[in-house]
C-alpha cells in the first residue's frame, strides 16, 4: 500500500512539473535476510527452512533506500511495516495461488 500510495503523490506531482525525475521509496532502514525470513514466518504462520551460509562473491552488505527526496517533493513517507508488508503479501499470494492469471 506504501507502494501505490507514493504512486498516487507521484501522479499528482508531475501534474505541475516536467522532465524526470528519480525517487527511491522505502523507510531507509534496511532490513536482514533473517528478519525477513522471521516476519514471512509470522504473516504465514509456517515455519521456513533456511540454512545460514557464507556471503556469496558479489553480495553487498547493506543496501537501502534514502527516501528523502519523495518526502520532499512528493510528501511521501512510509507508514507501514515490514510485518505489514510481509501479511499483504501473503495475504494477496493466498487468494491469487496463479498470480494473474485466472484460476482455470
Amino acid at each position: 500500500m506504501d507502494l501505490a500510495d507514493a504512486h498516487v503523490c507521484a501522479l499528482d506531482f508531475v501534474q505541475g512539473h516536467s522532465g524526470v525525475r528519480a525517487f527511491n521509496l522505502g523507510t531507509g532502514r534496511g532490513h536482514s535476510v533473517l528478519e525477513l525470513v522471521h516476519a514471512f514466518e509470522a504473516a504465514s504462520d509456517r515455519t521456513i527452512r533456511y540454512r545460514i551460509s557464507d556471503r556469496r562473491p558479489g553480495d553487498i552488505a547493506t543496501l537501502y533506500a534514502d527516501p528523502g527526496r519523495a518526502e520532499r517533493e512528493l510528501g511521501w513517507t512510509a507508514t507501514r511495516t515490514l510485518a505489514d508488508m510481509c501479511a499483504d503479501t501473503w495475504h494477496w499470494q493466498t487468494a491469487n495461488p496463479n498470480g494473474y492469471r485466472p484460476t482455470p
